[in-house]
């Protein structure tokens, strides 16, 4: 029986994506929930999973094509061996009528053997023949180093085929020298780079800043911190603290907690906070959902989970979607100082920096405390300048008097 191996629906918000790299090829064989191929998103990089176990008889799509949900990738032969002759790609396993017929097979044959298509698609690129390459793939496949290694082998042949000079030549420029390389942006890098772009063309950006004092929040970590990993299994975090001081303070500043809708303002009576995490594909901002009714355990797990998931890739689209308040740390990078871009369409995002000692003035003396500058960048069209310091200085009550938190004061 043949399945068909289909880009799964996407939610409105995702129109099309982009295909990543094929972990199987024409003729592997497949597991059930077995990653078949990657589907990059504006938001996110998602696994395509094997329905059925068997043989991928054809490849319809390209790495690097634009595919939209339902199109079919290609097809699983569930009777088939790896060994099999159906694990070849019949003439009828073509991609669709509007594919050029030059581009149509899935396959590019050396012989008893085979290139996948993102190797045929190099193959193309550098105007190379399959004859031309030596493969040293399973069963005669021409593999990206087969080609890599030809075009090394034949780079220094250039120079012989140029005619004498009656000088010698200059000498050539190292490798290592001054070179570009002219790299696609990923769907995700584009959309962040869309995004922020909208964000400093739309809104009326403005941040204020403060400075906390957290000896208070550390102390409080020290003292319970093996008291709340025992039961919860996670430790007593950071982040767990600073999103519970914003919840607060968003409860106070509704419009902190607002969004422009044309001409309107909508205010959002719940508290889902995005925390934005690095990965390699780019900056994510996976959504606590409902935070104010979350525990510390609840978020400090939370946050550990998307946190890994998204390095990972492993985080869903629904988990990247909505938000009406983001929290940055750049700190874990060094930052001492920053002014965080709001992620439209919500109305701030706090930002938070590296822990450094510096002196201060504590009940008139000079002590040396664990400081942190904040920042809140907001849009000045719905939150005026008054609402934004006070809302910072909420936060910094807050995280220098955590009892605050537990008492709402």
């Amino acid at each position: 029986m043949q399945v068909e191996i289909k880009v799964p629906v996407l939610p409105e918000s995702v129109a099309e994506g982009t295909l990543g790299d094929w972990h199987k090829q024409v003729g592997d064989s497949v597991a059930v929930e077995e990653n078949i191929v990657d589907l990059e998103t504006d938001k996110v990089v998602l696994e395509i999973v094997a329905s059925s176990a068997g043989v991928i008889e054809s490849i319809a799509f390209e790495t690097g094509a634009t595919v939209k949900a339902d199109d079919v990738l290609g097809v699983i032969n569930t009777e088939a061996t790896a060994s099999a002759p159906a694990a070849k790609a019949p003439a009828a396993a073509a991609p669709a009528a509007e594919t050029p017929a030059a581009e149509a097979p899935a396959e590019v044959a050396t012989g008893d053997g085979k290139a996948s298509p993102a190797v045929r698609k190099l193959l193309q690129e550098h105007g190379l023949a399959a004859e031309d390459i030596q493969p040293t793939g399973k069963k005669g496949a021409i593999t990206r180093a087969d080609v890599e290694r030809h075009l090394q082998q034949r780079a220094p042949a250039a120079p012989k085929a140029a005619p004498a000079a009656a000088t010698p030549p200059p000498p050539a420029i190292p490798s290592a020298g001054r070179n570009d390389r002219r790299v696609p942006m990923s769907r995700l890098r584009a959309k962040i780079a869309e995004r922020l772009k909208q964000a400093q063309n739309t809104a009326a950006l403005l941040t204020t800043f403060n400075e906390v004092n957290l000896q208070p929040m550390m102390d409080t970590r020290a003292q319970y911190q093996d008291a709340f990993e025992q039961p919860h299994g996670v430790k007593l975090g950071m982040m767990s603290f600073f999103t519970s001081a914003a919840v607060e303070a968003l409860k106070r500043f509704p419009a902190v907690n607002a969004s422009i809708d044309g001409e309107d303002i909508v205010y959002h009576d719940y508290f889902d906070i995005g925390i934005a995490v690095s990965s390699d594909r780019g900056l994510v901002v996976p959504i606590l959902r409902d935070a104010d009714q979350m525990s510390y355990a609840e978020t400090e797990q939370a946050i550990r989970d998307m946190g890994a998931r998204a390095r990972d890739g492993k985080l869903g689209i629904e988990e990247l979607t909505g938000g009406t308040f983001s929290i940055t740390n750049g700190g874990i990078f060094g930052s001492m100082l920053s002014t965080p871009i709001l992620n439209p369409p919500q109305s701030a995002i706090l930002g938070m920096h590296s822990i450094q000692q510096r002196p201060v003035v504590v009940d008139g003396e000079i002590v040396v405390r664990p400081m942190m500058y904040l920042a809140v960048t907001y849009d000045h069209r719905i939150i005026d300048g008054k609402e934004a310091v006070q809302f910072l200085v909420t936060i910094k009550n807050m995280l220098e008097d955590p009892a605050r938190m537990l008492l709402g004061v």
